[in-house]
């Protein structure tokens, strides 16, 4: 299931890690930043991009491939849920869950590119 990488439970770990940390920060009060409109849809984008991207680095299967961006699919749509149920200062926004599965998408579509063993190639 995981590719032959040279630590391979490391960088499972430091997977489970960042989607830990991803849960994390979406469920603590935001900083008060002054940023423009809609802004936070690129950083949804982006944070789920980078754990899909991820996933094609440590997966070697399709299958497993397809279980993790299920997963963060899921995980991007039950934060949405989380922040209305559980936080007074965040609230759900279906287009940020649509930012997060777009941007599984776009990190999946690195496992047809030559980028999807890059990784591997740095002797990870």
């Amino acid at each position: 299931m995981l590719k032959p990488l040279r630590w391979p439970r490391f960088w499972l770990g430091l997977w489970w890690l960042a989607i830990a940390v991803t849960i994390t920060v979406c469920l603590i009060p935001p900083p008060p930043l002054d940023l423009p409109p809609n802004s936070d849809k690129v950083e949804h984008f982006l944070a789920y991009f980078v754990l899909a991207g991820a996933a094609v680095q440590i997966y070697r299967t399709r299958a497993a491939l397809l279980w993790a961006a299920a997963g963060l699919v899921g995980l991007g749509i039950g934060i949405e849920f989380l922040q209305a149920a559980l936080t007074d200062n965040r609230m759900a926004d279906a287009m940020d869950a649509l930012a997060n599965s777009i941007g599984v998408i776009a990190g999946m579509a690195l496992a047809f590119t030559p980028l999807r063993d890059l990784l591997l190639r740095l002797r990870g």
